[in-house]
């Protein structure tokens, strides 16, 4: 396995997991700030306001999305195993 396969590899595995994780952090970003805006509006500083929003939207995506992540990850994992023959040069 030359030096491009290892970047390849690498590439590949970094796009699995921003394509899998992705989805979720974007999510809770966007409900962060809009929790974040209406405690600044309100002068709310309950810590349950901000983590209890950002569970649900974790647990509804993980429920919609969880299959195809799965999925995904073991399309990848399963590509990585094919390539383990070539590793002994």
């Amino acid at each position: 396995m030359n030096e491009l396969e290892v970047v390849d590899l690498a590439t590949e595995a970094m796009w699995t997991g921003a394509l899998i994780a992705g989805p979720i952090l974007i999510a809770v970003l966007i409900v962060g700030v809009a929790v974040g805006i209406f405690q600044a509006a309100t002068s709310i500083n309950e810590m349950t306001l901000s983590f209890l929003p950002k569970l649900v939207v974790v647990t509804l995506l993980i429920a919609l999305l969880g299959s195809w992540q799965l999925q995904y990850l073991v399309d990848f994992t399963r590509r990585v195993f094919e390539r383990i023959p070539d590793l002994g040069g």
